[in-house]
């Protein structure tokens, strides 16, 4: 055992000595950080100086930061069965926390976050600890861990689902999240994206950007959970995030966004609440040192956003250096070409503060300063112009900073956030001359880049040399450096590809299926897995191969099966990409009642004698292989579960089966009324006595 590690387990020891491991029944509340004294003098002496907190409710504010955050959970709401997990939620689950004490203190009724739409949000005074460690809400804790595997749930802090919100996305817009990992935001434009589950190709699309390698696959992870072919996940540094280019009509042009969301790096001190070091590490060198990057990053924003389109600049911190002086800065710079939204009238329900239009800078060390001319010579590589108020009166009063909104965590039980929504009214003055992009015709393009490793092929015909050799785009200006891992290819299925012939027929695909989408993850030997993304994502990859880093991109819609060909198709179907894929298929569909789907998520491998008459009629004259099994509610039979289900299934000689991931089954059995929590304990008991 290294040094370090022995260090970590000495700690560790001395705690649980002095009750900080286990952390008494107030630790657990307090999200177990006992020795932690929740007290910072320069915090206290820098706001109340500043005066972000209203006379008289300075007291609340320490107050509500010394408490533990509240768990908040939203539902997806895209999904055709989010009220069906409301009505779940509401009637089963809050009802059973009803009179519910855990370490002696009463468990309040979770409330709906009243100014979130239809009712999708809840918070409950339960801390995250407490909902993991308590014996009396593991069937909740169960119910949210494994809702939210499936993508039904996002455990997401209240203040962080408002920029999202305030993007007004609609699904033609084309989205681009700056620095979105882990994600919880991202997710949020997906489900806006598919507001209607009738169109399974939006127009749209979100290329969400982590400068984080590692994080960019908590990025992953949270965007597959969606199943949405719109998605596309960048590994690049935020303030110098490459132009794109897309094709329109034959001609190249640079890709402008409709909406971007700009949540920038931040001190954090609004999440005091749950990051408990925050207390004692917290000084104002951490903003004086951050807003540079993110009066970059913002800037970087502000020029790839759309005429009209419009940018949501947001961060967990109260501080205004991060805040106000960056807006201020980004509107004097743009000379016009900005302006602040007014959004007093959305989120009806949110209790916001106005934006700040004075404040002064301090050093660690107490020192302040209220203009730039003040600032000593020596202190000027840490203290910028730019992080001063305006002093110009009138210029000052055209920026309209009380349009920013500030969330203090005493007014409704959150932690404490920063928004502002900015409108692009013309070209930064920097940009006026929009860069010329040159229109060419390849012939046969081949392009493989090394550095993010994506490879692309768009088939044309012209010359004999190109079908040779292929014809390479001009090299990037500037090499990439390589960070983390390299991504394997992504390779484009061409249109006359063999593979594709025996799965449209098998299947029956329509004539309007996007062949052309269909990619895979590898360059050489057998494919494994077919991918879809959407033409406008498709028409990004083909169009940047050599400026982008791309870690992840499509969404699985076949994969192959050893015994498939034996019956006609290689390929069986995959449950991630069938609600995409369903609208296209027009063979091998055997629509099935409640009690066949019952049958199908809690056996492994059913005799088709346990299926309905009429299922097992549909399945006799089918020949055998991957099958899609279909449930439509009937509106008459009120108690049964009233959304559509899509499930992807194999048909054997005797016996007809669900490939659906555990969680997924769990969820659907959930809505039907059938208890899992019992069954989920009884199968860890057989796991646990093999011999029983």
């Amino acid at each position: 055992m290294g040094r370090r590690a022995r260090d970590r387990r000495r700690q560790q020891q001395q705690r649980q000595e002095r009750g900080g491991g286990a952390g008494g029944d107030q630790a657990g509340w307090a999200g177990g950080y006992p020795e932690i004294v929740k007290e910072n003098e320069l915090f206290e002496r820098y706001y109340r100086e500043l005066g972000i907190v209203p006379a008289g409710e300075w007291d609340d504010f320490m107050a509500a930061l010394r408490e533990p955050l509240p768990a908040t959970l939203r539902i997806t709401g895209y999904r055709s069965h989010a009220k069906e997990i409301l009505h779940c939620l509401k009637e089963k689950y809050f009802r059973e926390l009803q009179d519910l004490e855990v370490d002696g203190q009463k468990v309040e009724m979770p409330q709906s976050l009243s100014w979130y739409p239809e009712e999708l949000a809840w918070h409950t005074n339960l801390s995250r600890k407490i909902l993991r460690k308590s014996p009396q809400l593991e069937k909740f804790h169960q119910f949210l861990v494994s809702e939210t595997e499936c993508g039904n749930i996002s455990r997401q802090e209240a203040v962080s689902m408002i920029p999202p919100l305030l993007l007004n996305v609609n699904p033609h817009h084309k989205i681009l999240d700056m620095c979105a990992a882990p994600g919880s935001k991202t997710a949020q434009l997906i489900e806006m994206l598919h507001a209607d589950m009738n169109v399974p190709f939006p127009k749209g699309f979100v290329i969400a950007n982590d400068v984080d390698n590692k994080r960019c696959y908590l990025l992953v992870h949270q965007a597959k959970r969606l199943n949405s072919p719109c998605i596309m996940v960048v590994n690049h540094d935020a303030s110098s995030i490459p132009n794109l280019q897309i094709d329109v009509d034959g001609r190249k042009e640079v890709l402008f966004y409709d909406r971007i969301l700009c949540d920038v790096p931040c001190s954090g001190d609004g999440t005091m609440r749950k990051n408990i070091d925050v207390w004692k590490k917290w000084t104002t060198q951490n903003s004086l040192q951050l807003h540079g990057l993110q009066l970059r990053i913002a800037t970087r924003g502000v020029e790839q956003l759309a005429e009209g389109g419009r940018m949501v600049y947001s961060t967990c911190s109260l501080n205004p250096i991060e805040n106000e002086a960056v807006i201020a800065s980004l509107l004097e710079k743009s000379q016009g070409a900005l302006e602040l939204a007014d959004v007093s009238s959305e989120l009806p329900g949110l209790k916001r503060m106005p934006g700040i239009t004075n404040w002064k800078v301090m050093l660690k060390d107490g020192q302040w300063f209220e203009e730039w001319k003040d600032v000593p010579s020596n202190r000027q590589t840490q203290i910028r112009p730019t992080m001063f108020p305006i002093k110009d009166e009138e210029k000052l009063k055209a920026m309209n900073l009380e349009r920013c909104l500030r969330i203090l965590p005493h007014h409704q039980n959150t932690g404490g956030f920063f928004v502002a929504v900015l409108i692009k009214k013309s070209p930064m003055p920097w940009n006026k001359r929009q860069p010329k992009v040159t229109s060419f015709k390849r012939a046969k393009m081949l392009t493989f880049n090394n550095v993010s490793g994506i490879f692309l092929k768009a088939y044309n015909s012209d010359t004999e040399q190109s079908k040779k050799e292929g014809v390479c785009g001009p090299p990037p200006s500037k090499k990439m450096k390589l960070f983390g891992f390299k991504e394997d290819p992504f390779v484009f299925l061409p249109e006359d590809d063999p593979l594709f012939l025996p799965i449209q027929k098998f299947y029956a695909l329509d004539p309007s299926f996007p062949k052309m989408n269909l990619l895979t993850r590898t360059q050489e030997g057998k494919k494994r897995q077919l991918y879809m993304v959407s033409k406008e994502l498709r028409n990004v990859l083909l169009n940047n191969s050599e400026k982008m880093k791309v870690i992840n991109t499509g969404i699985k819609v076949w994969s192959r099966n050893s015994d498939g060909e034996q019956f006609g198709c290689a390929f069986r179907l995959a449950q991630e990409g069938i609600y995409t894929l369903y609208p296209f298929i027009h063979a091998r569909i055997i629509n099935v009642c409640i009690e066949d789907v019952k049958i199908l998520l809690t056996q492994e491998n059913p005799f088709l004698s346990k299926f309905s008459s009429e299922t097992q009629k549909k399945v006799k004259d089918m020949a055998m292989g991957s099958i899609v099994l279909k449930y439509d509610p009937d509106p008459e039979k009120r108690d049964d579960l009233q959304c559509p289900i899509v499930l992807c299934g194999w048909q054997g000689k005797t016996s007809l089966r669900a490939f659906v991931p555990k969680n997924e089954r769990l969820h659907y059995l959930r809505m039907m009324g059938v208890e899992v929590f019992k069954a989920k304990r009884k199968e860890e008991e057989s796991e646990n006595n093999p011999d029983n």
